[in-house]
Formats: structure tokens, C-alpha cells, sequence
């Protein structure tokens, strides 16, 4: 058999019916039916129906019934039609079949952890068989979908005058947030790489040097904290680009985005797309990544209370707590449990109680409401624009708590009840402070990274009171994700000095770890910026799966393992002598 005669499973047709053909794949299915035996073939294109006969040759018939699933073969046969009532309208090639004339079997499996086609297979062990997990439709989609994507990127910032340009591996250990991953040198006896937790510097470097416009599909690396969503490494796109404001940034991001969803998704995306301050996004959603696909927003109902005669929000008030709420629309259907457990759930995320309230023709039922009077509840009902059936549900804590706690039952609530709407909703947040306040280290940190430009109207309040200072950032958020995130740079090596200082990073040190960038910035720099925007995140919202670990070929555990490979593993003291380490565990 001739491999360069290969045509793939999934694209066969109607057009093709009486012709020859040169298949090969996997066995996914063997039925017999009156004599006759059938195989489904899959390959990563599709699958189709190959069909063995005893009467027009007996040993290839009996070669046909021995075989097992996933065994691996190639078959020569023609295209025929499949008989009236016999066709399976739920896969491409539902209309026809192969009559096969030849086969050969390449290899039979003596080792099958789970059948790619059963379902409830756990992750643990679909992600230890990666290899066996791919041989799914669903699993090839996604990783065609990742290829897609990659291409169509290429394409449009290579269009749009970008430069992929590729920076470095192995690099020096530099404070930007999340743990660095540290290789040590064999080398230099005592002195690490470390992996790069993203390209930051070396864009930065890029646009001292001239390149103007770069891009990068790259991989980044990060110690961090297990969580759900985290992987140690992961895959960005990295744009930076000289002579920009943040518009210019913002504007090719969106071109970007609505030309993947176009030619992969074909969804045509409405620009530009919608911007909510820092500020906003707190105040309405909770959150600085709010998911605008229902709505709920959250909203201020202190004022109604300054005189309440319910002194457990009178008393609130008067130790500077404010009061926020939602309105659930027909949230009067919860039971007397669901409230308790929405109580439950409250105080579980720091909220020393909360309050409900259910809309009536007239009036409210509420645990509290013989403590309000007529007046209240007229306030509350035209604040929250409750309705009859709906409820309102209020906690009384400082400020950001109080905001935190409503964002988070927005999201579980509207999930429960099914608010969610099926579409795309992109915005993005600005407005972002420059610094926070670290209450545990007692300084003040970067919100984003040090190499974020201040607002030139903010700059004379760095020396006087950092809070105010707000920073040329921006993010941009998909459906509650944020999937991407940049700002203007630092172009004046003074002005990052000034910045190092003020998070409390002595001249010794910020001369040692980023002495390059400073010098490299006093040969003259132009003003810069960029963004870098999640691959997989992205990937995971655009396939609507659960997770990025559906979407990376080879992902880690929730415990930053690799179970395919059983990495992290031991190594041999000899490889630790040539290193010159010891461990002491």
C-alpha cells in the first residue's frame, strides 16, 4: 500500500461515489449484520463506514471480523452509496460506505486504558493517555482550532507590518511577580537562569532597538500558587509597538480579535467595544473582569438607611460601612432554604450576615420588615427597580468587602438561574491605580508590573501621595475572563528609577536585576507599549470548554503535574554533582 495514495476519512463524499480509494485510521466500531461485517475508520478528519462481504472474498471477511478497536489499519475500496434507510445523518460520510477490496493491519493494541469514545472517563486519566484522549473528534477539534487560531494571528499582525521576533529561554532572575522558575548553570557553579515569566523585558528591548512592531505566540513560565485555571506554563501573544498611545494598542487588539472570531468561529464581532473604568467595573459588577452577559448590577442603597430605626444598618452606617445589594429578577422563588444557604454562602466570603428581601404587591416580605417604614420600602423598590416576585438582597461591610462579596453572588446566583446568555461579550477596563498598598509587607506594589507608565497628569503625585496615581493600562475581558491585559511603558530611565523606589526596591538591587533595561532606556527610547493576550484562556471560550487544560496539548495537573511523562521527577546524583548541588530536604 502507498501511503502517498492516502485520502482522509472525513473527506470523502457524495462526489466520489464509484471511484477507488486509499484509507487509513483506526478501528473505532465492528458490527455484524446479516453476514456482513462493518468498521468504522476514524482518522483526525472524520469517520467512515467500511464495509467487509464473506461472498465476494471469505479471507478478508475473516480478517475483518478478528480485528479489535484502535487497531490501526489502511483499506483500499470503493465508494458506494449506503443502502435506502441504512444512512447516518449525524456524521459527514452518513451517506456512503467503502466496499473493501484490501486491508492491512498496521498494529493491534494489547494495552487500552479507556475506549476514545466512552464518556465519564476521568481527567486524571484522560490527561495520563493524552495520546489515547486525542484519538477523540472533540479532542482533534480543539487542537485544529489551536492551529487555526496560531495561523490566522500570524496572518493579520504580519499584514498589519508586525515582526515575529523570538526572545529567550534561559534569562536572569528578575522580580516581576509570581515565583521564577530557576535552572541552575553548570556552567558558572552557583548562578541560575531562570525561565522567563513573560517576554516584558526583551519587547521592551526590542522597541529601543528599532523593531517598532512585534508579536510573538510565546511561552511563559510562572511558579505560581496552584489554582484551578493555572498552569506553570502557558502560551501568550505578545504584541508591543513603538510610537503608540493607548488607543493605537486597543485598536489593533480589537481588529485582532474580531479577525480570529471571523475566520475561525465565523462570528463577526461589533467594534469598537465597550469601556468601563476601574472604578465602574467595581462599583457595578464586583469585579475588574465583570461578565456583562446578564445583568444584576449592584447598587448603593446606604443613603436609604442613614435613619433607619433597624439599628444593625443604622449602626453600620455610623462605623462607615456601606450597603450593597442586587435584585434577583423573580428571586421570590427561592425557597426558605435557598435564602438561608444564600445567608450561608455570604458569610462564608467574609459578610457578617445578609438581608433579603421579597418584592410584594404591596409591600415586602423580609426577616426585617417591621423594622421599615413605608417610605423604605418605596425607596428600595424604586433604587433596585424590584418587581413583584423579585428579590432583594443587601450586606452591610466596608466597602470593597461589600462590593466583593455581591460580585461573587452575582455570578453564582445568575449561573444557578440560568441568566447567563449564549453570546460574546468583550469590554474593556481602564482607569486602573498605578500602585496598592501591600498591608502584610507595608509598601506599596505595582498593579500591574513597575514598567507601567503613569498618567503624565498623575506624575507630580508620586513623590506625594501614590493612591492617586492611575496608570496607562488597560484589559480586556471576555464573558467574566479576563483574556488579556497591557499598558504604555516606561520610556524615561528616571521615571523608572523614581518607580523602583516607590515599591521599595533599593538602587542596589534595581541596578543589578534591571540595569540593562535602565541603560538600554538611556540610549534613547521612544514611547512604546503593548499587550499580551491569554492563547489558552482565549482558546478555552472561543471551543466553550470547562477548562485550559482542554485546550493545551500537554497540560499539568491542578497540582502542576504532568502525568503523560510523571514529571517532576528525581534525578541522579551524578546529574545534582555536575550541577554542584545538594539537596536538603
Amino acid at each position: 500500500m502507498k501511503f502517498n495514495k492516502r485520502i482522509y476519512c472525513g473527506e470523502i463524499d457524495e462526489k466520489d461515489i464509484g471511484k477507488e480509494v486509499f484509507l487509513c485510521g483506526w478501528v473505532r466500531h465492528k458490527r455484524d449484520h446479516g453476514g456482513l461485517t462493518f468498521i468504522d475508520i476514524i482518522d483526525r478528519s472524520g469517520i467512515i463506514q467500511a464495509v467487509f462481504n464473506p461472498q465476494e472474498d471469505p479471507e478478508l471477511h475473516k480478517e475483518a471480523k478478528k480485528l479489535r478497536n484502535e487497531s490501526v489499519v489502511g483499506i483500499r475500496g470503493v465508494v458506494e452509496r449506503r443502502p435506502e434507510g441504512t444512512e447516518n445523518p449525524k456524521i459527514k460520510t452518513g451517506k456512503i460506505e467503502v466496499k473493501v477490496k484490501e486491508m492491512k493491519v498496521f498494529s493491534t493494541p494489547t494495552f487500552l486504558p479507556f475506549d476514545p469514545d466512552e464518556r465519564g472517563i476521568t481527567e486524571e486519566v484522560r490527561l495520563k493517555y493524552r495520546y489515547l484522549d486525542f484519538r477523540r473528534e472533540e479532542m482533534w477539534g480543539k487542537l485544529f482550532l489551536r492551529h487555526l487560531a496560531s495561523n490566522e494571528i500570524r496572518n493579520f499582525l504580519t499584514q498589519e507590518g508586525f515582526w515575529e521576533v523570538e526572545t529567550p529561554f534561559l534569562t536572569r532572575s528578575t522580580p516581576e511577580g509570581a515565583r521564577d522558575y530557576l535552572v541552575p548553570s553548570r556552567i558558572y557553579p552557583g548562578k541560575f537562569y531562570a525561565l522567563p515569566q513573560s517576554p516584558q523585558l526583551f519587547k521592551q528591548l526590542l522597541m529601543v532597538g528599532g523593531v517598532d512592531k512585534y508579536f510573538q505566540i510565546v511561552r511563559c513560565f510562572r511558579d505560581e500558587d496552584l489554582r484551578a485555571d493555572r498552569q506553570p506554563e502557558f502560551t501568550q501573544i505578545d504584541i508591543e509597538m513603538s510610537f503608540v498611545e493607548e488607543e493605537d494598542v486597543m485598536g489593533i487588539t480589537e481588529r485582532l480579535l474580531a479577525h480570529l472570531f471571523q475566520k475561525v468561529l465565523g462570528i463577526e464581532l461589533k467594534l469598537p467595544f465597550p469601556r468601563l473604568s476601574f472604578g465602574e467595573a467595581l462599583s457595578l459588577y464586583g469585579s475588574d473582569k465583570p461578565d456583562l452577559r446578564f445583568g444584576m448590577k449592584i447598587k448603593d442603597y446606604t443613603e436609604i438607611f442613614v435613619k433607619t430605626s433597624f439599628k444593625i444598618l443604622r449602626n453600620a452606617i455610623e462605623e462607615k460601612k456601606k450597603i450593597k445589594g442586587i435584585c434577583i429578577p423573580g428571586g421570590g422563588k427561592f425557597s426558605l432554604k435557598e435564602r438561608d444557604e444564600l445567608i450561608k454562602r455570604a458569610q462564608t466570603l467574609g459578610a457578617g450576615g445578609l438581608i433579603w428581601m421579597e418584592f410584594l404587591t404591596q409591600g415586602v416580605k423580609s426577616p426585617i420588615s417591621k423594622f421599615l417604614s413605608e417610605e423604605e420600602i418605596m425607596a428600595l423598590k424604586e433604587r433596585s427597580e424590584g418587581r413583584e416576585g423579585d428579590l432583594l438582597i443587601l450586606v452591610a461591610e466596608k466597602e470593597d468587602l461589600a462590593l466583593e462579596i455581591m460580585g461573587i453572588l452575582r455570578e453564582e446566583i445568575a449561573q444557578k438561574l440560568g441568566f447567563i446568555k449564549d453570546e460574546w461579550k468583550f469590554v474593556w477596563i481602564v482607569g486602573f491605580p498605578l500602585f496598592e498598598w501591600d498591608e502584610e509587607e507595608g509598601r506599596w506594589t505595582s498593579k500591574h508590573h513597575p514598567f507601567t507608565s503613569p498618567c503624565p497628569e498623575d506624575i507630580p503625585f508620586l513623590g506625594k501621595d501614590p493612591s492617586r496615581v492611575r496608570a496607562r493600562a488597560y484589559d480586556i475581558v471576555l464573558n467574566g475572563e479576563e483574556i488579556g491585559g497591557g499598558s504604555i511603558r516606561i520610556n524615561d530611565p528616571k521615571l523608572q528609577e523614581k518607580i523602583f523606589e516607590i515599591i521599595g526596591i533599593p538602587k542596589s538591587e534595581y541596578r543589578e536585576k534591571f540595569g540593562f533595561l535602565l541603560d538600554a532606556l538611556a540610549t534613547g527610547a521612544p514611547p512604546h507599549g503593548g499587550i499580551a493576550l491569554g492563547f489558552d484562556r482565549l482558546l478555552m471560550l472561543m471551543s466553550k470548554s470547562p477548562s485550559i487544560r482542554e485546550v493545551i496539548p500537554f497540560p499539568k495537573t491542578q497540582k502542576a503535574v504532568c502525568l503523560v511523562t510523571g514529571s517532576p521527577s528525581s534525578v541522579r546524583e551524578k546529574q545534582l554533582k555536575e550541577l554542584h548541588l545538594k539537596l536538603d530536604l
